[in-house]
């Protein structure tokens, strides 16, 4: 069960967020092209930063925790999901925001 704890996160930031693009319309995954040129330069860097501490010895995922597929630089499964859900559920959670306070201009309607 402990293996599952991080996947177990991000399905409760999905389930806590992603029903804004049904319930409210956020349209934020209709606009993915938009929602990738957001994301992807800050994953990157992350990717890079946690690549860099992970070949130095300075970081770890825990083997209990984690389902035990990796990706390129020893990065774990779990931790690039990490990078591009929260993210968009951030987005999805302002969009729904601007999409029930219709006055709040964030500055893209300008």
């Amino acid at each position: 069960m402990l293996k599952w704890s991080y996947m177990a996160m991000l399905a409760f930031t999905i389930l806590g967020s992603f029903w804004l693009e049904i319930v409210l319309q956020v349209r934020v995954l209709a606009r993915l092209k938009r929602v990738v040129m957001s994301i992807a330069p800050i994953a990157l860097l992350f990717i890079c930063w946690d690549a860099f501490a992970i070949s130095r010895g300075h970081w770890y995922f825990d083997s209990k925790k984690i389902l035990g597929i990796f990706g390129p630089f020893n990065i774990p499964l779990e931790e690039f999901l990490f990078f591009f859900i929260i993210p968009i559920a951030g987005i999805m959670t302002i969009e729904a925001v601007r999409k029930v306070k219709k006055h709040w201009v964030v500055g893209d309607e300008k």
